[in-house]
């Protein structure tokens, strides 16, 4: 008679210092048991997720770990803080972006992670997502006790605030402890949602992605700025701090300074510079970071989009000389900045 052994358990203690030691700052385990399907459905049934119907596919298997790896029997959610004292705060980059793409980096760590791993547990099954596989980071995140989900519906920490990125593995093993979640440290307070000029935040922790800025400017980059939200786009060419430098507890975050989330050049450019940019210049500023996304026609858009919104006297003299520009959308952005009151030479 063919006799089935349950592996041994892993000790979460030497899990968790594994994860640190592979430059994850934050670690929880969570019981892979699913996730209540209402928040998600509820999201995607009122259209929230405007353009990204990737979210609409694989929804058993971003509810429920089991399904997306069999057997799966514990969530380990990671962390990394990417503030640091050299990221600049007046922008028109969102921090996140503005040093090397965090998934290249959460990438390098999970796979260093899953070497320690199986040094302790031979034969052990994995499944490593940052952000692009069918997983729900924040919720993991939150189930595991590294934080809490916010009103605006990011991942907040006491000691980071929500700067930090998330990545989660997949263990087909159980772990002699598992973290609870933590109680939120938003109640009583609406910063973030009044802090929003779109009327994003539309119920705590629900966030419509069609009227949220960094939506517009990161992932609606080949089609036209939606015109009602131009006029708020404010300083932002890339992604949306707003509601996150409204928080009380970004106000008292600690940088980590991690040298792998530097700021690079791209960071210090203004919005008149970024909305100049030569092809050549754009592929060497934004090459191995986030801001890539938003590819060279869009980004242009976003600033140009932007000098409009914020009425800067030099939006003019840009828009003009944009004006002729063999992108649609960056003409369709020109020709609305131009006609923006405010101070013109």
């Amino acid at each position: 008679m063919l006799v089935l052994r349950t592996p041994p358990m892993l000790s979460a203690q030497a899990a968790k210092q594994a994860a640190r030691d592979s430059g994850f700052g934050l670690v929880g385990l969570a019981a892979a048991e699913p996730l209540d399907p209402r928040p998600l459905r509820a999201w995607l049934a009122a259209g929230m997720h405007g353009a990204m119907r990737w979210m609409e596919e694989r929804i058993d298997e971003r509810l429920d770990p089991g399904r997306l790896q069999p057997g799966c029997r514990t969530v380990v959610a990671l962390g990394a803080c990417f503030l640091t004292t050299a990221h600049v705060r007046s922008s028109p980059v969102a921090l996140y972006a503005q040093g090397r793409d965090y998934h290249a980096t959460m990438r390098d760590r999970l796979r260093r992670f899953r070497r320690s791993l199986l040094e302790l547990a031979p034969g052990l099954r994995t499944y490593s997502a940052v952000d692009t596989g069918p997983v729900q980071e924040r919720a993991w995140a939150a189930r595991a006790g590294l934080g809490w989900l916010g009103r605006n519906g990011m991942l907040t920490t006491s000691e980071h605030g929500s700067n930090v990125v998330l990545a989660v593995m997949l263990l087909d093993r159980e772990v002699d402890t598992y973290d609870a979640p933590i109680s939120s440290g938003c109640d009583g307070c609406d910063r973030c949602v009044e802090a929003c000029p779109t009327g994003a935040l539309c119920a705590p922790g629900v966030v419509d992605a069609r009227r949220c800025l960094a939506y517009q400017t990161i992932e609606q980059t080949t089609e036209p700025f939606a015109p009602e939200l131009r006029a708020h786009a404010g300083r932002t060419a890339f992604g949306c701090d707003l509601c996150q430098r409204a928080c009380p507890w970004n106000g008292r975050a600690h940088a980590c300074d991690d040298e792998r989330f530097l700021p690079r050049e791209i960071a210090s450019l203004s919005l008149e510079e970024l909305a100049s940019l030569a092809p050549e210049q754009h592929l060497l500023l934004t090459q191995g970071t986030a801001v890539a996304r938003a590819h060279f026609d869009g980004l242009r858009r976003n600033a140009l989009i932007a000098l409009g919104a914020s009425r800067a006297a030099s939006a003019a003299a840009i828009a003009r000389a944009l004006l002729g520009d063999s992108s649609l959308l960056v003409r369709d952005a020109a020709q609305w900045a131009l006609g923006q009151p405010g101070e013109r030479p």
